[in-house]
């Protein structure tokens, strides 16, 4: 996973995932412009394993978070790289909650199924993931929604080791940390984990004596 090389970067107008966008509007009398990307919606869920005492989370490589970590050389032809011998794809691993884009016409609820079931290998009833609440993820550039789920899962539930599609190109570990380090485990900050698995984490505390 975090074997990467010959990394470039090169400017992007649009996939199937995100559209950059310049938005231009007046404010009080005053014009002004701001760069955002139109992107799905997703839906994330905070796994936590009764068997085991332990919350269920996956670890990936982040191109986004790895080309924050590192210093970029330019090229001539206007491109530019990373030297990936100094800059280990270790700075691109990121632990987060089981999560994926809404992109299939179902339920949100049967998505996070089935985003479990891939990711964690987990096939979790209907009935054991709750919806918490939907916020904002990355209010200054996307604006897209967010909607948390919370599942409680037990060992029988695992059916395969997950890891993610193989034919979308998906390289995940699943990983599990035990709920009494779970409070000190989000506020270290050599781990790279987004806020939303942080704000899981912690509603969890509000919910359960530990």
């Amino acid at each position: 996973m975090e074997k990467i090389s010959d990394v470039t970067i090169q400017p992007c107008s649009s996939t199937p995932y995100i559209k950059p966008l310049r938005i231009t509007y007046t404010q009080d009398g005053v014009k002004k412009i701001w760069d955002a990307m139109k992107v799905h919606d997703s839906v994330c869920v905070l796994l936590y394993n009764k068997s085991r005492d332990c919350f269920v989370f996956v670890r990936q490589f982040r191109p986004a978070v790895y080309i924050n970590s590192v210093v970029t050389e330019k090229q001539a032809d206007g491109t530019e790289t990373v030297d990936s011998a100094k800059y280990p794809g270790t700075l691109g691993l990121s632990y987060e909650c089981c999560a994926g884009i809404v992109d299939k016409d179902c339920s949100l609820v049967e998505i996070a199924k089935m985003e479990v079931l891939e990711e964690c290998g987990y096939d979790v009833p209907l009935e054991n993931i709750q919806k918490i609440t939907s916020y904002k993820a990355g209010a200054g550039t996307t604006g897209s929604t967010q909607t948390f789920f919370y599942a409680h899962i037990t060992d029988n539930m695992k059916v395969s080791q997950g890891g993610g599609l193989v034919a979308e190109g998906e390289l995940i570990d699943v990983v599990e940390i035990p709920v009494k380090d779970g409070k000190q485990w989000i506020l270290d900050e050599s781990i790279n984990k987004p806020t939303g698995l942080m704000f899981a984490v912690m509603w969890f505390y509000t919910q359960h004596a530990v």
